[in-house]
């Protein structure tokens, strides 16, 4: 169970964000600014510093070389410049970008990514991935997330090993790029995270895909 420390903690970032929301021009609904949201979490990561137990070895890694952490609101401000130069860069790529939170997410289709059953990256999608790596080595203070997805088709040993495969070629391309490997961890999940209906072609492309998840170094 949760400590009365910890719990008083997270009331804290709870009654902060609720007092920091602004209205979307676009959507007309309530949300949370990512820089007043930056700001809660990093006042919450004071108060619940040492009550939960491990860490991340990437994290611990980079900060002992050197890496500042983001911290308050340096982290929303910090991931609105990244997610603003990643979709200049991607633009027109087939590549999208997507917000969730503090996190930026990038979709990679497997039909511009990598021949048919293939794992190795295509020589045509090397200009993009070069475009990402220029902007993941101009903000260095994020850890970087590799998943490898598949469609339902085949055997899941074999889907889950080939989406392995190629999240391990797209990090091991952007290394290639100067993106330190200290920051990647490349994980297939094969056939069990669907974002489409496999009883569709489209819906099994869609399912084909390499994601780069851009997480703030906290």
């Amino acid at each position: 169970m949760m400590n009365k420390a910890a719990m008083a903690a997270l009331a804290g970032i709870l009654a902060f964000t609720t007092a920091c929301t602004t209205v979307d021009p676009f959507t007309g609904q309530q949300k949370v600014s990512n820089t007043a949201g930056g700001a809660a979490i990093g006042a919450g990561v004071g108060a619940l510093a040492g009550l939960a137990a491990g860490g991340d070895d990437r994290r611990n890694a980079l900060i002992g070389a050197g890496i500042g952490a983001l911290a308050g609101g340096a982290v929303g401000n910090f991931m609105d410049r990244q997610e603003a130069e990643l979709r200049a860069q991607l633009a027109s790529t087939g590549v999208s970008v997507t917000r969730v939170g503090n996190n930026i997410i990038l979709n990679m289709p497997s039909n511009i990514t990598f021949a048919t059953d293939q794992d190795q990256v295509v020589p045509a999608f090397y200009a993009t991935l070069d475009s990402v790596a220029l902007v993941l080595k101009k903000y260095n203070q994020t850890l970087i997330n590799v998943f490898g997805h598949t469609d339902s088709t085949g055997s899941d040993d074999y889907n889950q090993a080939l989406s392995q495969r190629r999240a391990n070629s797209v990090a091991n391309y952007l290394a290639t790029r100067g993106v330190s490997q200290q920051r990647m961890i490349a994980t297939g999940y094969g056939e069990s995270r669907p974002v489409a209906d496999n009883s569709s072609e489209t819906g099994r492309a869609q399912n084909r895909r390499v994601e780069i998840q851009i997480v703030p170094l906290t």
